[in-house]
């Protein structure tokens, strides 16, 4: 028994993965592509992923929402745990990440469950509420710009349905948002999203130490 979460360090994570994770050889591919990208370090973790994987069979997803695509890794997951008439709206901004993500999603057979939408989030989201998509979504995921980073909770807010869930990556940022020292714009509003939700009554939440961090927030009504 522990009363606070495990230090993961190297040995214990490669033995977490080594007996956890069982991710497809098209997961493995597309990460070591992405892995020789400078900005790498935007994917996020193969257990992090399954545990999204679970998270939408388990909660029975259909229709789900990714803000912030990079190079499909996280889509590329939802979209194989979904069912064959599941779609993924995937929101990003890049043609050039997202190119690549579309040719492992071919290969993984699930291209025609993802919807790439390429335009700014939040209007591709206000597209959707404007279209009368609100309360229809099962399950939203967030790992976009920081600095928006309520702009689009709120507005997954408004396109789950009750009961559905919103996740939202990156909430730990490496540590920096126990840091008062660090008051970069990207921790400073990571650290006001995190205050926020804690109080936000609309949803029941979990701040998860997987990955960067992962909070889930349950719609209440």
């Amino acid at each position: 028994m522990s009363r606070r979460t495990v230090n993961l360090d190297d040995t214990l994570y490669d033995y977490l993965q080594k007996v956890s994770l069982r991710d497809t050889p098209v997961q493995k591919a597309l990460r070591e592509e992405t892995d020789k990208l400078d900005y790498a370090r935007m994917q996020i973790s193969p257990d992090q992923a399954q545990f999204m994987a679970l998270l939408v069979k388990l909660t029975d997803a259909r229709k789900t929402i990714e803000v912030g695509t990079f190079t499909g890794y996280s889509a590329l997951a939802i979209a194989q745990a979904l069912p064959e008439d599941g779609v993924v709206v995937a929101c990003d901004v890049s043609e050039e990440w997202t190119n690549i993500g579309k040719r492992f999603w071919q290969q993984a057979g699930v291209a025609h469950k993802i919807d790439l939408r390429l335009a700014p989030a939040a209007e591709t989201l206000a597209g959707l509420i404007g279209e009368g998509q609100s309360d229809t979504y099962d399950f939203a995921f967030i790992d976009a710009d920081k600095e928006n980073q309520l702009v689009y909770y709120e507005y997954c807010l408004q396109l789950v349905r009750p009961g559905g869930l919103i996740t939202i990556d990156n909430v730990l940022w490496g540590g920096d948002v126990a840091n008062p020292d660090n008051q970069s714009e990207d921790t400073v509003a990571i650290r006001k999203f995190n205050e926020f939700i804690h109080q936000d009554g609309r949803v029941d939440i979990s701040l998860v130490p997987i990955g960067d961090g992962l909070t889930l927030a349950r719609r209440r009504f």
